[in-house]
């Protein structure tokens, strides 16, 4: 008898429509194509035409499906009728929400503009969002990179105009050793990824250098557990160990970076320690071709590394000279730093001669004719094929700033920056520190901001301080406490705004920043200060608003909610004015629209911000007859200009055919969504490498917009800024630190990289511990996503063999740590791929029950855990009557990775520790089920 075969349709209607845009599950902006099914989203996956990703999606992405139906979804305005705090809200009507912001609002414009702090987490529209509040005129505003990432970003752009990751990546198709610092798997996976096969098809080697050995660091050839903390030190020992050895590109040295200018060594000159000029003010070298002092950049000049100039009695010497002196000193040493850095000398040794073998017995060369600044033409392009790559883990200390310098110093050392097969940058990039816009922070009633909030200060003159030295931000970013906080310090906001220092404000606004859970050190100190009243029973930070897509944490602690939309349902601008999506090869933006419609009451934030703005009358925002300029945010996006022809997106400007530069085009949005979303321009041919110095490449920037005039530039291995500030703490100059700061000054402001010890031991703290981002979590809104929950649900506290074995741990054991701050109860984990005094766990995993629309019981409640709950935002007490900002004393980046802890087994909690009581949520509990409304047909 036949077998009854079922009825199976083997080939299902996938989708009735593709529409593609720009992923928003992490920060790599991969393009996607969102498959529509009956006008509903059906299935997700890769573009293979984007030219991020190739059409390689990731669980994140492919999970976005998940993260646009949550059921965690806000649905409409709210206003808070509970004590702050209760999660108690009513539904309000969108022109109520607005017409409320408003009355806020406008007269703290008209009157007072700094008691207005806005400032934005993880969104990828900082260019528009620092615009809005550089036209409200307050000077508290920043994004959430000086909690992330400032530390490498300002290193690199003040020793090379250009750092890691969105600033640039290495050569894939070129290098032969690749070296990974501190990076987690959650910031630009698939690129990472796609690279990482493209060096492994070739057989090239990959070494990690991190603490932990999990991700990339498990795929690489070989790993180093650096103690945390100690990366500069590391780092620097390989700087010795190159140069007692003679191996550095004394050529790319000399032409290319400051190596060969020459130092002012006059102690009794005002200008001690920083680079001699000429009367044009361009710096000086010893040109090896006429025996004299010349600018570094005429023609025909050939900078001389080893010449010093004697003049009026005083020896000065080129940089490089300073150089040497400082790391050919046995302090240096493998030998002297490997106790420290966790790594044996010999291992160290080895990996220097590594570098050095592919450096320069492997070199690169490509029949490349290129022009360089000073006008010789070079017929080939020598390449270095070592590329470095780095992330948070070097950044999130207090020595980070330097760590991240003394890294480029060692790129440079080989020639390993812009050359074949080593670390490229990617447009807008590179630029100079000094090409960039200095922070303005003076705020006038009714007026907008002189200039942009952020930037980078070339010295004391350009810190936001009031006349009598306090500072203008709420945030004290560019005060003497971290002069070059490029990025702001939005994880001191709520703290300082609540003891009142520098001074009060009325109303705080924010946007996608989880102050209240896991955006922040110090977690229950924040979400008491957020609840803080004042002896006449006022709230210490008056007003907050807040925006977000989903019922997180910090809902529950606003006053006023406007509900954001899901990506797959706003417009979004991913700019070469902000983080575009460029590789080194070509320039690249792009967008997102809405591939459906809000089911809800909601609004894109930055369109909100488009009706704010025209309601407020800012400038920029309104026409001169006072009516809205922008009916949403996608008409800003095609029309604004930041300069003339300049504008968010450098796609089909003009009558459609335009690049970079160009008149706002009607259409362009359209011509995006018409080319998968994106946009690209290729860099010519003979631009590609060489890029600061390389006429071609400087002379396609300025034909594309990304500058007005060629900008080339020398890398600062010695950092005139950095000599700034510290001759002030010497006592030269109009504006000098406080007293109390004076000695961090001095000795932290080192024009050449240094490493000093984190001064965060003591005899019960000792065991370091950190977090890192796991691949299948992009922040906290990923352990709300119902298929990437099953991925990570909880997270333990991942513990190395020797710790392990000395508290008797075994498996589904908990432990209590503890630190000079607080302490929680978690389960452990064993480890042996870990620094053997290092514990860790993943981050963003736990959650506070009522939030996420989340299950009571949920893991992530009862299991998952936080770190944050034993950082502190200050340090503990030193004696010195004084209370010291946990946070590089450059940048401010706050240093959550110095944390120290102890810990010890206890007996299983019924849950993990700390434990909150749960928030009441103004969205409905998820429900047990959820089934598609569409139609299984064809």
């Amino acid at each position: 008898m036949a077998h009854a075969q079922p009825s199976l349709n083997l080939s299902p209607k996938v989708s009735d429509e593709i529409r593609r845009t720009t992923c928003y599950m992490c920060a790599c902006r991969c393009g996607i194509n969102v498959h529509m099914k009956n006008g509903e989203v059906a299935y997700i996956e890769g573009n293979r035409d984007h030219p991020v990703n190739k059409g390689v999606l990731c669980g994140k992405g492919a999970a976005g499906i998940m993260q646009h139906t949550a059921p965690s979804r806000l649905r409409a305005p709210l206003r808070r009728t509970g004590p702050r705090g209760s999660g108690q809200f009513e539904e309000i009507s969108w022109e109520e929400a607005l017409e409320t912001a408003v009355s806020w609002l406008k007269p703290l414009r008209d009157k007072d503009p700094e008691k207005f702090a806005f400032f934005t987490g993880r969104d990828q529209s900082q260019s528009f969002t620092g615009y809005w509040a550089q036209a409200f005129g307050t000077p508290n505003f920043a994004a959430h990179g000086g909690f992330c990432s400032v530390n490498m970003a300002a290193g690199g752009i003040y020793s090379m105009g250009g750092a890691f990751w969105e600033f640039g990546e290495p050569d894939w198709d070129r290098t032969k050793l690749f070296l990974i610092f501190g990076v987690a798997e959650d910031h630009s996976s698939n690129p990472i990824k796609i690279g990482i096969g493209k060096l492994k098809a070739r057989g090239a080697r990959i070494i990690g250098i991190n603490p932990i050995r999990t991700g990339y660091n498990a795929v690489a050839d070989d790993w180093y557990g650096i103690t945390p903390g100690t990366d500069g030190l590391f780092i620097l020992s390989l700087v010795h160990c190159l140069l007692k050895s003679g191996k550095v590109d004394l050529d790319y040295l000399a032409r290319f970076t400051n190596a060969a200018c020459l130092v002012n060594l006059d102690p009794k000159s005002d200008d001690y320690g920083m680079i001699l000029r000429d009367e044009d003010g361009r710096e000086l070298v010893w040109d090896r071709g006429e025996d004299r002092p010349r600018c570094y950049d005429k023609p025909g000049v050939i900078p001389d590394l080893a010449a010093t100039w004697r003049h009026a009695g005083v020896t000065h010497k080129p940089v490089f000279h300073l150089i040497a002196e400082r790391y050919l000193s046995e302090d240096y040493a493998p030998e002297t730093v490997a106790e420290t850095v966790g790594i044996p000398a010999d291992r160290i040794r080895g990996l220097a001669a590594e570098l050095a073998h592919v450096a320069f017995e492997q070199a690169i060369e490509l029949d490349r004719p290129w022009t360089d600044l000073r006008g010789d033409r070079h017929e080939k392009m020598i390449g270095r094929p070592v590329s470095i790559h780095a992330m948070r883990g070097i950044s999130a200390h207090a020595n980070g700033f330097q760590t991240a310098r003394a890294l480029h110093l060692l790129q440079c050392l080989l020639g390993a920056v812009e050359t074949p097969g080593s670390f490229r940058f990617k447009p807008p990039y590179p630029k100079p520190a000094a090409a960039h816009p200095r922070p303005h922070a003076t705020a006038r009633p009714g007026q907008p901001l002189a200039g942009p909030h952020l930037g980078y200060p070339m010295g004391p003159d350009d810190l936001c301080l009031k006349d009598d030295g306090s500072p203008q931000r709420i945030d004290k970013a560019y005060t003497w406490e971290n002069p070059m906080s490029a990025h702001g310090l939005m994880h001191m906001v709520i703290s300082n705004a609540t003891a009142g220092d520098p001074y009060r404000i009325d109303t705080l606004m924010l946007y996608m920043a989880n102050m209240a859970w896991n955006s922040s050190m110090n977690t229950r100190a924040t979400m008491e200060m957020l609840t803080a009243k004042d002896d006449n029973g006022d709230y210490k930070i008056p007003r907050i608003i807040y925006s977000d897509a989903y019922s997180s944490e910090m809902v529950a602690y606003a006053d006023l909610v406007l509900p954001d939309t899901t990506y797959l349902e706003r417009h979004d601008c991913i700019s070469l004015l902000d983080r575009p999506i460029s590789d080194a090869e070509r320039a690249a933006d792009a967008i997102r629209w809405p591939v459906v419609e809000p089911d809800r009451d909601v609004r894109g934030f930055q369109s909100v911000l488009c009706d704010l703005g025209a309601r407020l009358g800012l400038p920029g925002f309104v026409n001169e007859d006072g009516t809205a300029k922008f009916k949403d945010y996608a008409e800003y996006i095609t029309t604004h200009e930041r300069r003339p022809g300049v504008g968010p997106l450098s796609g089909w400007r003009g009558n459609g055919d335009g690049q970079g530069r160009g008149a706002p085009n009607p259409d362009q949005i359209d011509r995006y969504i018409e080319n998968g979303g994106f946009w690209t321009a290729e860099i010519p041919h003979d631009a590609e490498y060489y890029k600061p110095w390389n006429t071609a490449y400087q002379d396609w920037s300025v034909e594309i917009g990304l500058t007005d005039k060629p900008t080339p530039y020398l890398f600062e291995l010695y950092s005139e800024p950095l000599r700034r500030f510290q001759r002030a703490a010497e006592g030269r100059g109009p504006v000098q630190p406080p007293e109390h700061l004076r000695e961090q000054v001095k000795s932290c402001f080192d024009p050449l990289p240094i490493w000093y010890r984190v001064d965060t031991d003591s005899d019960e703290f000792t065991i370091n511990a950190l977090t890192q981002r796991p691949m299948a979590m992009y922040h906290s809104w990923g352990t709300q996503n119902a298929w990437l929950r099953q991925i990570h649900g909880a997270n333990p506290l991942y513990v190395p063999t020797k710790i392990w074995e000395a508290n008797g741990f075994e498996d589904g054991d908990w432990a209590r740590v503890t630190s000079a701050h607080g302490e929680i109860t978690v389960p452990v984990a064993h480890m042996a791929a870990l620094n053997d005094n290092t514990v860790w766990t993943w981050n963003a995993i736990g959650k506070r029950k009522g939030a996420w629309a989340l299950d009571k019981d949920a893991p992530e409640a009862t299991k998952g855990f936080l770190l944050n709950h034993l950082i502190g935002e200050l340090l503990p007490p030193k004696g010195d009557g004084m209370r010291w900002s946990n946070s590089d004393p450059i940048t401010g980046q706050a240093a959550w990775f110095d944390l120290k802890v102890k810990i010890e087994k206890v007996r299983a909690p019924a849950e993990a520790q700390p434990a909150f009581d749960p928030i009441a949520s103004p969205v409905a509990p998820a429900p047990a089920n959820v089934r598609r409304s569409t139609n299984e047909t064809g």
